[in-house]
């Protein structure tokens, strides 16, 4: 699959910002629990960015809006790929 460098860049710039600004804050402890498991910043970014791709896709399909409960769920799997 080719990746999409621009979206990925906009991922990584929604992870980073719910990182400087801590909110939610589970995204900050994700960040940094998989950083202590040996990640690269690159790969934890990845893999918030994943979750939040769950989020801006069930967004799409449905309608709904953003379910904190289910990113915050999907987080706390990681490095589990979110499936919820």
């Amino acid at each position: 699959m080719k990746v999409d460098k621009e979206l990925r860049s906009q991922i990584f710039e929604i992870v980073e910002n719910q990182i400087k600004i801590n909110n939610p804050p589970e995204t900050k402890l994700t960040y940094e629990r998989l950083s202590q498991l040996g990640y690269s910043d690159f790969q934890v970014k990845q893999m918030i960015g994943q979750c939040i791709t769950v989020e801006i896709f069930e967004i799409n399909k449905s309608g709904n809006p953003f379910n904190e409960k289910r990113y915050v769920s999907n987080l706390n799997k990681l490095p589990k790929e979110p499936f919820e």
